[in-house]
């Protein structure tokens, strides 16, 4: 435990949404809702507008439109979040050598590393020049807490949503902890909680009376001494920059066990292209395919198989997968279904015969012998088998070409997106990031040759030069100081 506030964790506000509003003038202050769209999608971010409806990561998008059925439904544009999320990383590089990112939106800075903060005044200052910097490159707001561990940083970050600060003074962590809930500290969901529960302890401060002996009695050596200093608002993990990653892997938690095999199967093939979009966007490959199979009575199996050489390719891993399925037995039901690649490397090794069954694949009728199948983002991509009628083979292609919220451009109207499409048909609004107003909507036959896809555009086109902060103050290209949000206490 540190004397000063000197760890800061960053949390973007709604990040997929708040990126989705900065770059569409007519969402701005609107629902939005980010995710796949499909049947078996989910939610991957809600802006704030559709939270007020109860709307939350991680729901079931079905149950989102009906809590919600006049938000903006998109399709996740990952390639403009990854690209804003570098510009934030590059920004908290220059506070310290230390910066350790969980995931796009969300890290860790030890300001003490970098020689930018020793105390508190000057840590909420770079708090404060940092949401500054945030808004005025990126457009987007930013919530940091600051404190003297991991632990109550990231308390304080998630208390100051949205788009505040938040200081937790080192010596008075445990006295912040006791009132709240036991699923605060890293490590409690929702078995211990309840275990926790059932032993009478529901609170921090519970945790802490309870002492370390019982907790150790009740969760074991390791989880229970670790949780009891936690409790007591110990927390000595360093911010660890660089950290290598040694697996790739993403699970879902269904809502009811899923008895159909061929809805488990597709739901392992989804998971698998999930995997390899993520394995993708680190730039790496791997050379073992990881199948992990909760049932229904929690007992979770784990099935592994090890291929030639690494590969990124969805196809391998998909078929791995399925091969490693084949040998659990899921009849009682499935709760909880997980696809993961390790062994990673830097390289792809190509597999010759994954190669020739996509060519075979590709040759074939785009309908010939398909399965129900979903893409990266929850949509059905395929047909159900055998010949479709007209419209529904337009409405895939559609689906396809035209996924809703990405970027276009039309030869006559310029840059735009997509509002929607079906039945042959694709609407798109024509405004960018930087407009004051609403686009106008035109609606399109799907294969216009006049419109394409395009790339998403900045959110800010000419961001202030921030090279020398902060050292300096920074001066926008203009000469004008750098605009920033006003911070709330």
């Amino acid at each position: 435990m540190r004397a000063a506030p000197t760890i800061l964790h960053l949390d973007m506000d709604a990040f997929y949404a708040s990126a989705e509003q900065a770059a569409k003038p007519s969402l701005r202050g609107k629902p939005v809702v980010v995710g796949g769209l499909g049947p078996r999608g989910v939610v991957a971010t809600a802006s704030y507008e559709a939270r007020r409806f109860g709307v939350h990561s991680a729901m079931p998008m079905a149950q989102a439109r009906r809590l919600a059925p006049n938000a903006a439904y998109l399709v996740p544009r990952f390639a403009l979040y990854r690209s804003v999320s570098d510009q934030v990383m590059e920004l908290l590089g220059r506070l310290s050598p230390l910066v350790e990112p969980l995931s796009l939106d969300e890290a860790f800075v030890d300001l003490e590393a970098g020689g930018t903060a020793d105390d508190t005044a000057s840590a909420l200052e770079i708090g404060r020049e940092l949401r500054e910097a945030i808004q005025a490159v990126t457009g987007l707001s930013g919530s940091v807490g600051l404190a003297g561990s991991k632990m109550l940083a990231k308390i304080a970050s998630e208390e100051a949503k949205p788009d505040g600060i938040r200081l937790i003074e080192p010596g008075t962590e445990r006295a912040h902890l006791a009132p709240m809930p036991v699923r605060t500290l890293p490590g409690v969901g929702p078995a211990t909680a309840d275990h926790l529960r059932r032993a009478g302890m529901t609170t921090v401060d519970d945790l802490a009376e309870a002492g370390e002996a019982e907790l150790v009695r009740l969760l074991g050596k390791a989880h229970g001494a670790a949780l009891h200093r936690m409790a007591s608002g110990f927390d000595d993990r360093p911010v660890v920059a660089e950290r290598d990653a040694k697996s790739v892997s993403v699970e879902d938690t269904f809502d009811m066990d899923l008895h159909d095999r061929v809805r488990v199967r597709t739901e392992v093939e989804r998971l698998a292209d999930r995997c390899v979009q993520r394995l993708r966007g680190a730039g790496r490959s791997g050379r073992t395919v990881v199948l992990k199979v909760r049932r229904y009575d929690f007992s979770t199996l784990t099935r592994s198989e090890t291929l030639r050489g690494p590969t990124d390719d969805p196809a391998v891993v998909r078929e791995a997968a399925a091969r490693l399925l084949e040998a659990v037995d899921t009849t009682g039901g499935v709760r909880l279904l997980g696809v993961g690649v390790t062994g990673l490397a830097d390289y792809t090794q190509e597999d010759l015969f994954a190669q020739a069954a996509g060519a075979r694949a590709a040759a074939l009728p785009e309908d010939a012998g398909a399965r129900p199948q979903d893409d990266a983002d929850g949509r059905e991509v395929t047909a159900d088998g055998g010949p479709a009628p007209e419209e529904a083979a337009a409405e895939r292609l559609a689906a396809r070409r035209w996924p809703a919220g990405h970027d276009v451009r039309h030869e006559v109207h310029g840059h735009g997106w997509v509002q929607g499409s079906g039945v042959g048909r694709v609407t798109v609004r024509f405004e960018e990031p930087g407009a004051t107003a609403p686009g106008r909507v035109r609606t399109f036959r799907v294969d216009d040759p006049a419109l394409r896809a395009a790339d998403p555009l900045p959110l800010v086109p000419d961001p202030p030069d921030y090279s020398s902060w902060p050292a300096s103050r920074p001066k926008s290209r203009s000469g004008a100081g750098a605009p920033g949000a006003a911070s709330r206490p």
